[in-house]
């Protein structure tokens, strides 16, 4: 079971390398202009769409509301695998830039792709912080929607109860633009591929429910801590039931 676990593994990093590379050259192109950039993040949905397919990992969502491609919100998931990244294109069909971590800037092609395309953050500095929360917000005037995950990266040391207390962030943004927050919970990609070592990725269902979104019109920032808690409500919720 295990080498046949590694055997797996090694065949969906192949893929996931192989396809990146295949598909690069079409995304380094979209980039160079800005007008250019949602065929960009359009290129990224599709390697989503062939890796999954590929390696025989099945999508499934459960939506309980289908954001329009091209609308506005902050879209926001629970974190527990690094596979929720992957995952997120394919699950959510909207125009949208992650703000994730600074350190991925480091990685070959990659890095370039997700500097041009998406926001940068180092949790460690505040600057940053501020800075990143800065771009979201005219991020989403621009009409451009933003997924974050508040819990702040992989943090939880309890399966599958989201990691307390959550990053403000997404929440102050949401209210600060009166665009729509929408719950995403993401029941089984920790299972697929847990944070552990050593690294290992079990083929199976991604599945997903995407919930309805809760208003932000009329809010103020002092709602932030309500808005935080109906979040981890929904989230929480569905993860209970489907683990």
């Amino acid at each position: 079971m295990r080498i046949l676990l590694l055997l797996y593994t090694a065949w969906c990093a192949f893929w996931f390398v192989t396809l990146f590379l295949l598909l690069f050259p079409f995304t380094w192109l979209f980039l160079q202009k800005e007008e250019w950039k949602p065929y960009a993040h359009y290129v990224n949905r599709l390697w989503g769409k062939f890796f999954f397919a590929i390696v025989g990992i099945r999508i499934k969502v459960e939506n309980r509301f289908k954001p329009e491609p091209r609308g506005t919100y902050v879209l926001c998931a629970n974190h527990f695998s690094y596979l929720d990244i992957a995952s997120m294109g394919v699950i959510v069909n909207n125009y949208y830039v992650f703000v994730g971590k600074h350190g991925v800037k480091k990685v070959p092609l990659f890095g370039y792709m997700f500097a041009k395309l998406h926001i940068q953050v180092d949790r460690e500095k505040g600057h940053s912080r501020a800075y990143s929360l800065n771009k979201s917000i005219k991020t989403l005037a621009s009409g451009r929607s933003v997924m974050i995950f508040p819990e702040g990266g992989i943090a939880t040391k309890n399966l599958p109860h989201l990691h307390l207390p959550l990053q403000k962030g997404a929440f102050i943004m949401a209210i600060q633009q009166q665009v729509p927050l929408v719950p995403i919970s993401l029941l089984t990609n920790h299972h697929l591929l847990p944070d552990e070592s050593p690294f290992r990725i079990r083929p199976g269902v991604v599945q997903a429910v995407v919930h309805e979104p809760i208003a932000t019109t009329g809010l103020t920032q002092d709602d932030v801590p309500a808005l935080m808690q109906r979040w981890a409500e929904v989230v929480q919720g569905a993860m209970q039931k489907g683990n």
